[in-house]
């Protein structure tokens, strides 16, 4: 199986800090894939591994079979934009395209021009006269441009109203499908990834929480309803991400292999969010509860 990412047990540490444990990860080439966490998480770490940017502490990491940034046939395969969708205030829009032309040397110039005059934008416009939302795409039509089989974007929507966040997945998707292309995207908007991307990571504390498809993800995923009892109650089979109690009810958010029909829980479908929020949130309990634990 081609991968897009591979990693095994890898790690990064920042003096002894860590940034990112044990991170064991599988993606498919052809993923659009959303990764998702709070600030901290290493979702910043991983993506910088990916392209090539640091060196592991520990473990292994594979962009498209081969170690990141391994040489120049590897780094042209990797499209990357950081955050804040670092551009050049001083040049102009056509400068940038000749920039990347001579620095690439798959470039693509025809997909560049065409991007930018169907974004009705003026080459001869510098980029620090540019909104945000028009910024993070010229920047986003470079790494298009480069023809890279993977595109690594970190949090490249985190600044832009509604609508530009709209047109930027848009391009994202339309790219995606067109080029065969993988994509591994981090943002804090759940909603706006579940638009365009087909595999979620969560990631949280350093360390992996969930990872699979998103049809399947949402699937196996069930919020059940019930009076207070213990947890020899759980139906069989259910794995608990969630426990909260109010008004004398008891919800679970669980993970099963098939249909709750226990008559004591009634159960309801959950979306990507939801689900997301649940694991963000238990993880970081675990954590103070660490925390907490060493601290006596």
């Amino acid at each position: 199986m081609i991968t897009a990412l591979r990693t095994h047990e890898l790690g990064k540490r920042y003096g002894h800090s860590p940034a990112l444990t044990d991170c064991s990860l599988t993606i498919p080439a052809g993923n659009v894939v959303g990764l998702v966490g709070p600030n901290g998480a290493g979702k910043t770490t991983l993506l910088n591994l990916a392209a090539g940017m640091l060196e592991p502490t520990s473990g292994t990491i594979e962009v498209l079979g081969a170690k990141p940034g391994s040489g120049s046939a590897q780094v042209a395969k990797v499209g990357y934009v950081a955050q804040d969708t670092p551009t050049y205030a001083g040049l102009s829009i056509a400068d940038h395209l000749r920039l990347g032309s001579r620095l690439n040397p798959k470039w693509d110039a025809t997909l560049a021009r065409d991007r930018i005059k169907g974004l009705s934008l003026d080459p001869a416009r510098k980029a620090g006269k540019l909104s945000g939302g028009q910024r993070a795409q010229l920047a986003l039509t470079l790494a298009m441009a480069k023809k890279p089989e993977l595109l690594i974007l970190d949090e490249p929507i985190a600044s832009l109203d509604p609508l530009a966040r709209r047109e930027f997945l848009d391009s994202l998707g339309e790219f995606a499908n067109t080029h065969q292309v993988s994509v591994v995207m981090s943002s804090h908007l759940v909603g706006d990834l579940e638009r365009v991307c087909d595999y979620i990571i969560v990631l949280v504390a350093s360390r992996v929480q969930l990872a699979g498809e998103v049809q399947q993800v949402i699937a196996s995923h069930s919020e059940l309803t019930g009076v207070p009892a213990g947890p020899a109650n759980l139906p069989a089979g259910a794995q608990l991400i969630l426990d909260s109690k109010a008004g004398g009810r008891r919800t679970l958010l669980v993970r099963t292999d098939g249909p709750v029909s226990d008559p004591a829980w009634t159960g309801t479908h959950v979306d990507l969010e939801e689900i997301v929020l649940a694991y963000m949130s238990r993880a970081e309990r675990s954590s103070q509860a660490t925390k907490l634990e060493a601290q006596r």
